[in-house]
């Protein structure tokens, strides 16, 4: 079993999705988590861009994708939110989303500090890109890997 595999339970990923589903209800934002072994020599940021490319985020109708990439023995993860995002919400968004996650990774509660990344980014596309009657879910909720 690689760490990928390792990193969360069956159970775990299943809640992770829940919490994907339960931010999606209230935004037409789209959220992903994407877990990978490692990025080896290549820069962690430049791996999430490729990812969001490669689960076609960047293709979302209000360009308001926002993505989790975790390289799980690399312990590094980036947010990576697509540019409908990024021009409106505040200057201290990503970072404060990051340190909420970063809380729990340090101690040990990956399942959470996604979670808790999750439900913040999803309670702040909610302002920003609000449910309608017409939105579909364009993405999946499933956590991918790579």
């Amino acid at each position: 079993m690689s760490k990928t595999e390792e990193f969360l339970t069956k159970a775990e990923e299943e809640e992770i999705v829940e919490a994907i589903r339960t931010s999606e209800k209230n935004t037409s934002g789209e959220i992903r988590v994407h877990l990978e072994k490692s990025i080896g020599e290549m820069d962690i940021f430049d791996r999430a861009m490729e990812v969001f490319h490669m689960l076609k985020m960047d293709n979302t109708k209000q360009d308001n994708g926002v993505l989790i990439y975790v390289a799980v023995e690399d312990r590094n993860f980036v947010i990576y939110g697509d540019k409908g995002v990024n021009d409106v919400v505040p200057n201290d968004f990503w970072e404060s989303t990051k340190d909420a996650i970063v809380a729990q990774f340090k101690q040990g509660k990956f399942k959470q500090g996604l979670i808790d990344g999750v439900l913040k980014a999803g309670d702040e596309l909610q302002q920003h890109f609000p449910y309608k009657e017409s939105d579909v879910n364009e993405l999946s909720d499933k956590i991918s890997k790579g």
